[in-house]
């Protein structure tokens, strides 16, 4: 079926002259096919939202259940009660089903008093860091 793109000439005159203009005659399978690509493109964007939502609620309770790990791990250092040994020592955790490693490390600071300790957290699946805590623990 051809479309049909005739035009109605019609003019307007004004007093500083006059001024032609061209009524397209468009026809409704144009405008339904536009109207159904800009329902396309806004439910693609509410999809890509709901994914970035969906992304950042797993994000965030990964962050907590590590934080929990690294908590865990640097109070320990802290109930000992005896200074920390200065080295690297990995542990893993287990937080509501799932899996992360702890990477401990311990570091001298100019004052001797003082040990610096750095608990990183590592997702076991995907061997990505999630987390990074550190404190200083001091001789009792």
């Amino acid at each position: 079926m051809a479309e049909d793109r005739s035009f109605d000439t019609s003019t307007i005159t004004t007093d500083t002259g006059s001024i032609k203009l061209r009524e397209a005659r468009i026809r409704w399978p144009v405008l339904i096919g536009s109207g159904i690509a800009i329902v396309a493109i806004a439910l693609m964007a509410g999809l890509q939202a709901t994914s970035a939502l969906t992304r950042n609620a797993a994000r965030q309770t990964d962050v907590v259940l590590a934080h929990v790990c690294a908590e865990n791990e640097l109070v320990k250092m802290r109930l000992s009660r005896q200074m920390p040994a200065i080295g690297d020592a990995r542990v893993t955790c287990e937080q509501a089903g799932r899996g992360y490693e702890v990477a401990v490390a311990v570091t001298p600071t100019p004052n001797p008093q003082f040990r610096r300790v750095d608990a990183q957290v590592f997702d076991l699946q995907a061997q990505a860091p999630v987390l990074r805590l550190s404190t200083i623990v001091g001789r009792y």
